[in-house]
C-alpha cells in the first residue's frame, strides 16, 4: 500500500475530512494536537475511534506517514501500481542483457570476470579470476578482494547453488535495479508530503516509471554485469530511509553501500553532511548525531579500504590512481592542488569531452538535481571521472554512471517536489492561487516535463531502440563463428578465447582471454579479420596465430575469419610467459578510440 503524505490540500470539498472521503457514518474527528477522539452529539462521550479502511490514506496532518512507512519497512512487496514498473525495470534490464549474451557482446572483462569470482564464492574461496590475474600479470591466486572491495559479490553466490552459469548475474543484476523501484516511490512520496496526495501519487508515478527505463541502467545491463548492481539499490534505500527520518535504518544501508565499492564510503559520508544538516534544521539530534558519524565514517572507510585492506589482500599500491595530471600519487596532488588550485578546472575541463559528459548526465534530468543538497552525494563520483587521465571514465556508455543514478533522481523529486509544495500553498487570505503560484505551477509542469522527455529520449538512444531491433540479437558476422569455435572445445580444458566470446566457455573450462602474450593453452579461439580487445590491431591477431602455428600449434578449425588452435607439441613458444608469485601487474593501453566520443560503443 502505498502511503499518502501527511499535508493536507486547500480547501477539501464538502463531506470530506481534509479530502479523505471518510466511511459512511463515521463523525468528523476534532482539530489534531487534542488528543481526543471523536465525541457524540449529546453529552461529548468520547467515541472509540473507527479503524482506518484498508487501502485509505492517513488522516490529514496527522503526521503518521513516515512512522507507517517505517513500520511497513523501506522495500515493501510489489503493490498496485508499482507492480507495473518493477516488472518492467525487470524486463527491460534483463532484456538489454540478454541480448549482449546472444549477441556476444557480453565478453570477458567484465562478465566472465565476475562470472568466476561469484563462483569461487559459490565454492567458499575467495573471489579469484584467471581472466584478470592472466592479463594483468597478477599472481596466481590473486584475490579480486585485492583489486577492489566488493564484498557485497559474495551475496549472489548461492545463485550459482541453483543455475551455474554466467546469466544468472545478468537476471541477478536486473533484479537489484527492478527493486529500486518501489523504494523510489517511496522517495516521490516522501519528496512531495506537502504537495497533496493527488500530486504526491502523480511523482510517484511518474518517478517510478522515469526509473525503471533510466538511461544509466541501461547502459549498465547492456555491458554485462558490475559492482553496480548492488551500489543503485543500496544508495536508493539508505536516500529514502534517510527521508523517511529512519536514522538508524539509514546508517545500516549506508554501511552496506560501504560494501558494494571501496569510492563509496565517500557517497554515504557526502550522506551523513546532508542529513546532519537537514535533521539539525528539523530538530532533530538522533538524526543530526547519525549524520555527524557517517560524515567522519564513510570517508574514513573508503581511506582504509583503499590504504589498508586492497594491500592487505596484495593489491598493489597505486595500481588504479588514474590523476597523473594532478600529482603522482594521493600526497602529490594534494600539495599541487593546495598551491595551485585552479589546476582542478583545468583537468576537469580537458579534454572537452569531459564537460559534454558532464552536461549530458545532468541535461537529461533538465538540471533538475543541482536544487537539492542531496546532489553533494552525486560531486565525489563526478569528480572521480572529469579528474581522471582514463579515457574510459569519459563516455556516458559504460556502467559508471549508474552509480549516479539514484543520486540523481531523489535530488530532481526533492526539487521538484519543494517547488510543487510552494505553489500549492493557498494565496493570500484564503483567497486561492495568486498569479505567482499559478507562474510556479507552469513552472514546475514545464521543469517536469523537460526532465521526463530528455530522460525519456536518453533511453531510446541508448538502450530502449536496440531491443527493437531484431539484428541486435544477432552477433556481427565476425563474431558469429566464435560460437561455433567455442562449442568445440572440451570441457576441462585450457583456453585462450577471443574476449566477446569468453564467457561462454567459464562454467566448464580453464579459461583466460587471448592477448598479445602466449599462455600456452590447450586450445586458442581468436579472430584475425576484426580488431578484439585488447590486441592493438588485427595484424597482430594474425601474427599471433602464425606464431602458434609455427611452435606446436596445429588449425583444428577455421571459419569467416575465427580460427581454432590446438596444441599438439610442447615446444617452446617465442614470448610466451604466465604470471608467477613474483609476477608485476601492468596495465594495458587504452585505444586511442577511447574517450573521443561520448557514446562511442
Amino acid at each position: 500500500m502505498e502511503l499518502a503524505p501527511p499535508s493536507t490540500p486547500p480547501g477539501p470539498p464538502s463531506g470530506t475530512a481534509g479530502g479523505v472521503p471518510r466511511p459512511r457514518g463515521e463523525t468528523p474527528g476534532p482539530p489534531e494536537g487534542t488528543g481526543d477522539g471523536p465525541r457524540s452529539r449529546r453529552g461529548g462521550v468520547p467515541l472509540p475511534r473507527l479503524p482506518r479502511r484498508r487501502g485509505a490514506a492517513p488522516a490529514p496532518g496527522g503526521g503518521d506517514a513516515a512512522p507507517a512507512a517505517g513500520r511497513r519497512g523501506a522495500f515493501p512487496l510489489l503493490r498496485r501500481r508499482g507492480a507495473a514498473p518493477t516488472l518492467l525495470c525487470f524486463l527491460v534490464c534483463a532484456g538489454l542483457g540478454l541480448q549482449s549474451w546472444t549477441a556476444l557482446r557480453a565478453t570477458g572483462f567484465d562478465l566472465g570476470i565476475f562470472d568466476q569470482a561469484v563462483r569461487a564464492y559459490a565454492h567458499f574461496e575467495l573471489p579469484r579470476s584467471p581472466i584478470k590475474n592472466t592479463h594483468h600479470e597478477f599472481p596466481p591466486g590473486f584475490s579480486l578482494l585485492g583489486d577492489h572491495f566488493t564484498p557485497a559479490l559474495a551475496l549472489l553466490a548461492p545463485l550459482y547453488w541453483l543455475w551455474d552459469d554466467p546469466r544468472v548475474l545478468i537476471l541477478a543484476q536486473a533484479a537489484l535495479f527492478a527493486a529500486g523501484v518501489p523504494v523510489v516511490r517511496r522517495v516521490a512520496r516522501h519528496s512531495f508530503a506537502d504537495a497533496g496526495p493527488a500530486a504526491a501519487r502523480r511523482a510517484a508515478d511518474l518517478g517510478a516509471l522515469v526509473y525503471a527505463v533510466g538511461w544509466p541502467l541501461l547502459n549498465a545491463s547492456y555491458n554485462g554485469f558490475h559492482e553496480v548492481a548492488f551500489a543503485v539499490p543500496f544508495t536508493l534505500l539508505m536516500l529514502e530511509r534517510g527521508l523517511a527520518h529512519r536514522y538508524g535504518a539509514a546508517a545500516c544501508w549506508a554501511a552496506a553501500l560501504c560494501t558494494a565499492k571501496e569510492d563509496m564510503g565517500l557517497v554515504a559520508g557526502a550522506f551523513g553532511l546532508v542529513l546532519a544538516v537537514r535533521a539539525h534544521r528539523e530538530g532533530h539530534r538522533r538524526g543530526r548525531a547519525t549524520g555527524a558519524v557517517l560524515a567522519v565514517a564513510g570517508p574514513l572507510v573508503s581511506a582504509a579500504a583503499i590504504t589498508w585492506f586492497l594491500p592487505a589482500m596484495g593489491g598493489p599500491e597505486g595500481y588504479y590512481w588514474s590523476y597523473g595530471r594532478l600529482g603522482a600519487d594521493p600526497g602529490a596532488a594534494l600539495a599541487h592542488v593546495a598551491t595551485a588550485p585552479r589546476v582542478l578546472l583545468q583537468v576537469a575541463v580537458t579534454p572537452f569531452v569531459k564537460v559534454v559528459m558532464t552536461v549530458w548526465i545532468l541535461g537529461t534530468l533538465a538540471l533538475l538535481p543541482l536544487g537539492s543538497p542531496t546532489f553533494l552525494l552525486a560531486v565525489p563520483l563526478l569528480a572521480e571521472r572529469v579528474l581522471s587521465d582514463n579515457p574510459n571514465h569519459w563516455p556516458v556508455i559504460n556502467h559508471y554512471d549508474a552509480f549516479l543514478w539514484p543520486v540523481l533522481l531523489t535530488a530532481a523529486l526533492e526539487t521538484l517536489g519543494r517547488a510543487y509544495g510552494k505553489r500549492a500553498a493557498p494565496g493570500p487570505a484564503g483567497g486561492g492561487a495568486s498569479a505567482a503560484a499559478r507562474g510556479r505551477t507552469a513552472a514546475v509542469r514545464g521543469w517536469t516535463a523537460a526532465a521526463v522527455v530528455l530522460s525519456s529520449a536518453a533511453a531510446v538512444l541508448l538502450g530502449l531502440g536496440l531491443l527493437v531491433r531484431p539484428d541486435s540479437w544477432r552477433p556481427s558476422p565476425d563474431k558469429r563463428p566464435l560460437a561455433a569455435g567455442a562449442e568445440l572445445v572440451p570441457d576441462g580444458a585450457t583456453v585462450e578465447a577471443d574476449n566477446a566470446v569468453a564467457p561462454r566457455l567459464t562454467a566448464r573450462t580453464h579459461v583466460v582471454i587471448a592477448d598479445e602474450t602466449p599462455r600456452g593453452a590447450d586450445w586458442v579461439l581468436l579472430r584475425t579479420e576484426n580488431r578484439t580487445f585488447p590486441f592493438a590491431s588485427t595484424g597482430d591477431q594474425r601474427r599471433r596465430v602464425a606464431l602458434l602455428l609455427a611452435h606446436g600449434y596445429t588449425e583444428a578449425w577455421r571459419q569467416d575469419g575465427t580460427v581454432l588452435l590446438h596444441r599438439t607439441r610442447h615446444v617452446p613458444i617465442p614470448g610466451m610467459r604466465r604470471p608467477g608469485p613474483g609476477s608485476t601487474p601492468i596495465r594495458e593501453a587504452v585505444p586511442r578510440d577511447v574517450g573521443t566520443n561520448l557514446l562511442l560503443r
